[in-house]
């Protein structure tokens, strides 16, 4: 949405800014009655949504494991659902924690509802809920064979979402971006082609993508040529 994010409350004069408090009630009597006093509205879908799995660590010894991983698959959704990635209209980076909550979320369902996990894929489970939240992605070539598809379907729907933000900032633009338009189509196909996958590819193609995906963004914020080469780069190492 666009909003006019300096606010200024009706009640007590207090003024604050929607995009630090991600709120319209006032902070300093509560009131929701205000008003935006900026003249320009800009584009806003980054909520304040922090990642936090301590609660769920602590259920590690002392409650089932499908509760557990309930826990965290919620806590996860959450996280996903709050997170945007247009900051008072500045396209933010497709960061680490984000992409640790997505496969979190797979691989906690898988794992929760597998009779009889592997020892590596219990060990990578945990490993994930020890640092998702502080943005510790396991490597490409530490993930097990039974969960790849969880990583290759959380980085496709990373993908995917990211990719929409993109699109949405360069339409708010006054530049139309024409050099980045075709890598902007290319990564909806390949992200297409892994979801029809159900994530089922290579981990190391799953980090091509996200890769392809962070140097799009980098070459329409800086209007960046090298960036744009290198998503194009990435992008063409996942068609052969």
């Amino acid at each position: 949405m666009e909003i006019r994010g300096e606010r200024e409350c009706k009640d007590c004069g207090t003024r604050w800014s929607y995009y630090e408090t991600g709120s319209v009630a006032c902070p300093n009597c509560e009131s929701v009655r205000s008003v935006g006093v900026d003249e320009e509205r800009k584009r806003h879908t980054a909520g304040q949504a922090t990642l936090d799995l301590t609660e769920v660590r602590n259920m590690i010894d002392a409650e089932p494991e499908d509760e557990l991983a309930n826990a965290a698959i919620e806590e996860c959704r959450e996280f996903v659902r709050r997170t945007g990635f247009i900051d008072a209209g500045e396209l933010r980076p497709l960061d680490d924690v984000y992409l640790a909550a997505r496969e979190l979320r797979q691989v906690a369902d898988v794992v929760g509802r597998s009779y009889d996990p592997t020892n590596d894929e219990e060990l990578y489970y945990l490993s994930l809920l020890r640092g998702a939240d502080r943005g510790e992605r396991p490597a490409p070539d530490e993930v097990p064979l039974g969960l790849r598809e969880a990583r290759g379907l959380a980085y496709a729907e990373a993908a995917q979402a990211y990719r929409s933000e993109i699109s949405t900032w360069i339409d708010d633009q006054d530049d139309e971006y024409p050099a980045a338009m075709g890598a902007l189509a290319t990564l909806g196909d390949h992200v297409k082609r892994i979801k029809a996958l159900q994530g089922d590819v290579d981990p190391e193609t799953a980090e091509t993508l996200v890769r392809a995906a962070r140097n799009l963004a980098e070459a329409v914020r800086w209007d960046d040529e090298d960036a744009l080469a290198r998503c194009r780069e990435r992008l063409e190492r996942l068609s052969e």
